[in-house]
């Protein structure tokens, strides 16, 4: 690895990690960039999901004054999101990379439509009534299918669960954000751990993108709400795209 790749893979960690604290989806950051590189598309997956796990861990440590009485919901939705994240992982190891090569790029389409929504997915969630405390029979299905799509691809993943879990749980939007994030960390830590057992990770990758996501997730979290929310949006939306194209003109 060049000195300068190195310099630029750590510097997408740091925005991946800046952006998570923010929004969510920093994946569409780093991914790109390692697309860029050269590395190929499940190796990017595996060394990306790998290093931005430590991170995933700020944004429950921060919440955990929220998640005071949802110890039910997070052994429910929690188990459901770890074997979820084994479907998940165990999906992306076995089957060919073409599979992969060929489903991420509408991944990539539905997460940056999801991030272009965001803010009016928001505002309906807060509008809206849940049908009742314990979000019903479906909501650990749910919770099994997010945490696949997790462990498979994890962009967005954020914003699937957080308007999926607004719509089904009769609480408090920050309570919501703070089992979100749970359920977040548990599925990008198994998929990691997977990751490191049965797939052959960059290791390198890994490291720089670990320290820069630490970076740039208290640099976010400090400095990010003076960025302008819109700006951002479409800046990872066009990151985003990019890796979609990358993937498609790989299979022309």
């Amino acid at each position: 690895m060049e000195l300068w790749e190195a310099l630029v893979i750590l510097l997408a960690g740091v925005a991946a990690g800046g952006i998570n604290a923010i929004a969510g989806s920093g994946t569409l950051f780093t991914f790109p960039v390692l697309l860029a590189l050269g590395y190929p598309p499940i190796t990017a997956t595996v060394s990306n999901t790998i290093g931005l796990a430590p991170g995933t861990l700020s944004g429950t440590i921060a919440y955990r004054r929220e998640l005071a009485g949802q110890k039910s919901r997070v052994l429910r939705l929690g188990s459901m999101s770890f074997l979820g994240a084994v479907t998940g992982a165990l999906l992306l190891v076995h089957l060919p990379s073409g599979v992969f090569e060929a489903v991420v790029p509408f991944m990539i389409g539905a997460a940056c439509v999801l991030i272009i929504l965001q803010p009016r997915i928001t505002t309906w969630v807060r509008s809206r009534k849940p049908a009742s405390p314990d979000g019903g029979p479906w909501l650990p299905v749910g919770a099994y299918a997010t945490g696949t799509y997790g462990g498979y691809f994890a962009a967005a993943q954020g914003i699937i669960l957080l308007s999926f879990l607004g719509t089904a749980l009769d609480d408090d939007l920050q309570r919501i954000n703070a089992l979100k994030n749970v359920m977040t960390t548990i599925a990008n830590t198994t998929a990691a751990a997977f990751y490191i057992v049965l797939a052959a990770p960059a290791w390198p990758v890994v490291g720089l993108i670990a320290v820069g996501t630490v970076i740039g997730g208290y640099l976010g979290a400090r400095f990010g709400r003076k960025l302008s929310p819109a700006a951002l949006r479409v800046c990872v939306v066009l990151v985003g795209l990019s890796a979609a194209v990358q993937l498609v003109a790989g299979r022309i």
